[in-house]
């Protein structure tokens, strides 16, 4: 499993979610990005999901 980091931000630019999620490939850190931000409330905000090795996999301006 490779790791990617998902962070969202306020639409300030403050920090209100940085997590490590783990995932198969990039669609599936995608889709648990997503997951994580409904859960959280926060889908509607400012978000990214990055591979470790660098790369961006989703981005919600």
């Amino acid at each position: 499993m490779a790791k990617y980091f998902l962070t969202a931000y306020s639409k300030s630019g403050e920090h209100l979610l940085n997590e490590i999620i783990e995932a198969d490939s990039d669609n599936e850190a995608s889709d648990k990005g997503k997951e994580r931000l409904d859960a959280e409330s926060l889908s509607a905000n400012p978000s990214r999901v990055v591979r470790s090795s660098g790369g961006l996999v989703h981005f919600h301006p």
